[in-house]
């Protein structure tokens, strides 16, 4: 995972995976030829051989982070795409990060994904999302970001603290600090995990439930059409094994 080299979408991605890999002693899962688990190949007509791949860790307190890397320079896309899942009877949030060139314009998406509603679990709220405030301030009026636009259906399905922006190469250039706030807070949940007490009327097969609901709803073609762009790219079966793997729950 070396950042030599590498475009400021992949070198944002490549940081960001190696602090989490090494943080929580991660193992990656090979695919069956040895190499990632899933290597994608181009399908379309402008652009023949592999655009990138998906690679699978596990290990530690995480159930699984799942990466996906698309690089076609015929139509100058340079994308990288992390989820870090926690087990899907945990409160803890999901970490997610898309960091992406598209021509000349760079963009990102950095999140927390909530485990409860948060409109009936001020606690857990105030626990888990409300320190990420300065962070998300700082990122939302940050020189040279703009808005990404997303549905209301996306923003429903993520957290109020999801940051969704476009950036000039200035502004993608200085997002190592601001990543590193939503890291280091989700780090610490991880480890020291969510009070019970925040947790009033949640049960483990609750948060097992909407885990799955959760998870179904935002790896959804219908909900997020991202997939109806990617899959002319690397194929049908490539994408429907991309959501497959996203929408897995520990339990």
């Amino acid at each position: 995972m070396s950042d030599a080299k590498a475009s400021l979408p992949a070198a944002l991605w490549q940081r960001t995976l190696r602090q989490i890999v090494d943080r929580f002693a991660l193992r990656e899962v090979a695919g069956e030829d040895g190499g990632p688990y899933l290597a994608l190949h181009s399908h379309a007509p402008m652009y023949q051989g592999r655009v990138g791949q998906v690679r699978l860790f596990r290990g530690g307190p995480l159930f699984q982070v799942v990466t996906s890397t698309i690089v076609v320079p015929p139509i100058g896309l340079d994308s990288h795409m992390m989820f870090a899942f926690t087990p899907s009877d945990s409160a803890v949030p999901h970490f997610t990060l898309d960091s992406v060139q598209a021509g000349d314009q760079y963009a990102f998406h950095l999140d927390l994904i909530p485990r409860l509603d948060l409109g009936a679990h001020l606690g857990y709220m105030d626990a888990c999302f409300t320190p990420l405030s300065p962070a998300f301030d700082k990122g939302d009026t940050l020189a040279g970001l703009s808005k990404a636009q997303l549905s209301p259906r996306q923003h429903a399905i993520m957290s109020p603290w999801m940051l969704a922006k476009r950036a000039t190469a200035e502004a993608f250039a200085a997002l190592d600090p601001l990543v590193d706030d939503y890291l280091r807070h989700w780090f610490a949940l991880v480890e020291g995990g969510v009070d019970a007490a925040l947790l009033e009327g949640v049960d483990r097969a609750a948060l097992i439930d909407r885990d799955r609901r959760n998870k179904a709803m935002i790896f959804n073609r219908d909900v997020d059409k991202v997939w109806d762009q990617i899959t002319p790219l690397v194929g049908a079966d490539a994408a429907e094994r991309q959501i497959e793997l996203l929408r897995r729950t520990s339990a």
